[in-house]
């Protein structure tokens, strides 16, 4: 596949790349620095990408959902350092907070569903993979996609109807994002 091929998929597909991370991550900022670093990982094996194998967007969800797993990773290790080489009493009573790339409530309602809900959401809704897809790409079965997607859809609208989820998470995102 040529160069040329790869600009227009990076046309086709960024938005798809970020909005699964917008869903997934607290902040505009680090959806952005995934975002880029999974068409910089997706460049150099572009060679290597076979559309007989999978849709380019399964692919690049799939290099973005390894990119995620390795961001979760270096934060929990990062977070373990930090803690480790902080002074008591060195840290500031205002530490910066993330500015969320999606709305307030909608990210507390989200961060109370199971990891596996949150991450069939994202990739449907933010990747825009259909049922086929992100069953291809998770091992998972289409109908068990199917019911995970019904019953996280099911427990975001009751949350955000009827303000059937924990308001003091809203509160503390909301109070995050200003």
């Amino acid at each position: 596949m040529a160069e040329k091929d790869f600009a227009a998929v990076y046309d086709e597909e960024i938005w798809s790349v970020y909005g699964f991370f917008a869903y997934r991550l607290p902040g505009a900022a680090d959806a952005e620095d995934l975002t880029q670093r999974t068409f910089e990982r997706a460049l150099r094996a572009w060679r290597r990408f076979d559309p007989e194998r999978a849709p380019v967007r399964v692919w690049l969800l799939t290099i973005a959902r390894n990119l995620l797993i390795d961001h979760y990773r270096a934060d929990v290790w990062g977070r373990q350092q930090a803690i480790e080489e902080v002074p008591e009493g060195e840290l500031g009573s205002e530490l910066p907070q993330p500015d969320l790339g999606i709305d307030p409530e909608l990210a507390a309602a989200l961060a109370q569903l199971t990891p596996r809900g949150r991450e069939v959401l994202a990739l449907r809704f933010g990747g825009d993979l259909n049922g086929p897809e992100i069953a291809a790409m998770t091992g998972l079965s289409l109908a068990n996609v199917q019911q995970i997607l019904s019953r996280s859809l099911r427990k975001l609208r009751a949350r955000l109807e009827g303000g059937e989820f924990d308001r003091s998470k809203a509160s503390s995102v909301r109070a995050r994002s200003r």
